[in-house]
């Protein structure tokens, strides 16, 4: 009886961090939350009690990969990803693209569909001090509640055709607009797809731990009209790295 009860109790709390990850809001409306000041990332686990764990998690995100401490393995990152009607939201935090049926991909063998993905900046993973200026996090749910989230990096280079639309149109207030042309994720990813794997938990409150990352290690490219574009209205919008704590960090080929 006490397991079943503690394993409805983490189905609910992975149920709970997805329904977060997927809204628009990303948490209680009531706890207004920021990336300075009073509400920024130092004092959110003091800003309510359901934001606790952003204090006492074990198991937070983002971090520093550290390359030395990387064991290998040989699981591919299997991408079935379709075209998809969606739109583009500015939530107070992020411009996030939510995709109404944008597939899915499979991770160590177990499927997970993609819900949305947002972008952070500066990028929110280092890997061994070395940080990016921008990355997306794809954001996954597999049947049994899991998420996923898959980590791309950009560097200031060409302009990235793939997201031009969506870097043109990104709302400068908080409002949804819907995609201009169905979106398809497999379009934006790098040809090949090597990853660091890390558990994490949400980068944003409440910071809910059971998150699995897979961050790929090859970099896009995007111009620096588009990132200026974004950081005209996101500034600043990255949690600071949070401790390894020992973690067991996977780099797959």
């Amino acid at each position: 009886m006490y397991v079943a009860k503690m394993m409805n109790k983490i189905t609910l709390s992975v149920c709970i961090a997805f329904a977060l990850l997927s809204n628009p809001v990303f948490a209680d409306e009531h706890l207004h939350w920021g990336y300075s000041g009073r509400d920024g990332p130092a004092n959110w686990g003091a800003l309510g009690e359901e934001f606790a764990t952003c204090k006492t998690g074990r198991l937070q995100a983002p971090i520093d990969i550290p390359l030395g401490l990387a064991i290998q393995n040989d699981f591919p990152i299997k991408p079935h990803y379709k075209s998809s009607s969606g739109e583009i939201v500015n939530n107070g935090h992020t411009i996030q693209v939510v995709l109404a049926d944008g597939g899915s991909v499979n991770l160590l063998g177990q499927d997970y569909a993609i819900a949305q993905f947002h972008f952070h900046t500066p990028a929110e993973e280092r890997v061994s001090g070395k940080r990016y200026p921008l990355n997306a996090h794809l954001v996954h749910k597999s049947t049994d509640g899991t998420i996923a989230v898959i980590g791309i990096f950009f560097k200031v280079g060409a302009e990235n055709a793939v997201l031009k639309n969506i870097f043109l149109t990104m709302p400068p207030k908080e409002e949804s607009i819907p995609l201009t042309e169905k979106f398809d994720i497999g379009s934006m990813l790098p040809r090949s797809l090597p990853y660091y794997k890390y558990a994490g938990s949400l980068t944003t409150p409440p910071c809910s731990e059971g998150v699995s990352f897979y961050i790929l290690a090859i970099p896009l490219e995007i111009s620096q009209a588009q990132l200026n574009a974004f950081q005209k209205i996101f500034p600043l919008n990255a949690r600071p790295i949070k401790p390894v704590n020992g973690r067991m960090i996977v780099y797959s080929r």
